[in-house]
């Protein structure tokens, strides 16, 4: 099972940092293309995403998870106004590590 990131370039960048590729995203519209062209991939089984960027796409995202068997799961963004967020920590419970 594959794992990627979708979202702004820190965002994507600290996960990058962990060994987990993703796809820097400007727009929430090319975030979304980005997931559906993910979760079309049989090889990948969860798609982690900045929830600054699911936002505006939220429909569309609850949509495309009714209908793939893929993970898609909103995290919060880099200098989000969310508490501080350990995303390795994060990471392993997604996980159940």
């Amino acid at each position: 099972m594959k794992i990627f990131t979708v979202g702004s370039k820190s965002f994507v960048t600290s996960f990058q940092l962990a060994g987990i590729p993703g796809r820097i995203s400007a727009t929430p519209e090319i975030a979304l293309e980005e997931i559906k062209k993910l979760t079309d991939d049989s090889d990948v089984g969860l798609v982690l995403v900045s929830d600054d960027i699911t936002e505006s796409i939220n429909d569309e995202l609850t949509a495309l998870r009714a209908e793939k068997s893929t993970l898609v799961f909103a995290l919060p963004a880099a200098g989000s106004k969310k508490t501080e967020v350990d995303y390795r920590l994060m990471l392993k419970k997604i996980l159940g590590v």
